[in-house]
């Protein structure tokens, strides 16, 4: 069950850098819980939608250097470069902890530190 969700997260992915955010959408529970810690907590995937639409108004560039599975978790770490509202890239390293259940990705608890 890890690699399978491994698999999953390498797919979705790969749908946010196609800029394909329905395509990414489509590996998540529809009560998908999303936890920027020290930030913003959002409920369901219609409010993760919300939050792409600004969040990712271009597809963001990231690499994940590491992914780690055990169990229902999978941990990647890695850079993202993030347009901010003057339109400057910004870049930052980041761990995200997602939570898998059912083949979905059910949950996430972001770690984003400006680099």
């Amino acid at each position: 069950m890890p690699q399978h969700n491994k698999a999953i997260l390498e797919k979705a992915n790969a749908a946010i850098k196609e800029g394909d955010y329905e395509g990414f959408l489509a590996y998540c529970t529809e009560d998908t819980e999303w936890v920027f810690v020290g930030d913003v907590t959002l409920q369901g995937k219609e409010a993760v939608r919300q939050w792409m639409a600004t969040a990712y108004a271009e597809p963001p560039q990231f690499r994940v250097e590491q992914l780690i599975a055990e169990g229902d978790f999978v941990t990647a770490l890695g850079t993202i470069n993030l347009k901010d509202e003057t339109g400057k890239t910004v870049r930052y390293t980041y761990c995200d902890v997602w939570r898998f259940r059912d083949g979905k990705m059910a949950g996430l608890k972001a770690f984003v530190i400006k680099a």
